[in-house]
């Protein structure tokens, strides 16, 4: 593994373990060279998925774009890369059990509010203003109601 540091091709693993979906290996390294230390993670290859666009378009399914969303949702929040990585791993293996070829946008929006809501309540919000296009205050105040209907139903 190259080091993303110094570019050498000298690391070596100073820890493995699973994910806690278990769809991937998160392996900690250290380059021999500079003696910095990164994470990476290991999963298995999967057949392309196509993800539907709101225009009918169709392009290749990329996690990165769930986590990139997510992590400006969560910017400036207590939620931790790792979080957010669980999370991204959970949406990924709910498309795969549906054994989908196509996903539209609004199933993979769907998921990723049904973990950031779980997740950080303003991160949830910061995302569904932009996902469900907000251009109302109004908008903001009916899901704020609605996560506080679901928090008092949860005190009952």
């Amino acid at each position: 593994m190259r080091c993303p540091f110094c570019g050498s091709m000298d690391t070596r693993v100073l820890d493995s373990r699973p994910t806690l979906d278990g769809a991937a290996i998160r392996r900690r390294r250290e380059c021999v060279s500079c003696g910095r230390r990164f994470t990476t993670y290991e999963r298995y290859e999967e057949a392309p998925v196509l993800v539907i666009k709101k225009d009918g378009r169709r392009e290749k399914f990329d996690r990165n774009k769930i986590k990139n969303g997510m992590i400006k949702a969560c910017e400036k929040r207590p939620v931790t890369y790792d979080q957010i990585e669980e999370a991204v791993n959970r949406i990924c293996l709910k498309l795969r059990e549906e054994g989908l070829f196509e996903v539209e946008t609004k199933k993979i929006g769907e998921l990723v509010m049904e973990e950031l809501k779980k997740l950080d309540q303003v991160a949830y919000v910061r995302f569904a203003s932009v996902y469900r296009d907000f251009r109302e205050v109004d908008q903001f105040l009916e899901i704020v109601k609605e996560l506080k209907r679901e928090k008092e139903g949860e005190g009952k």
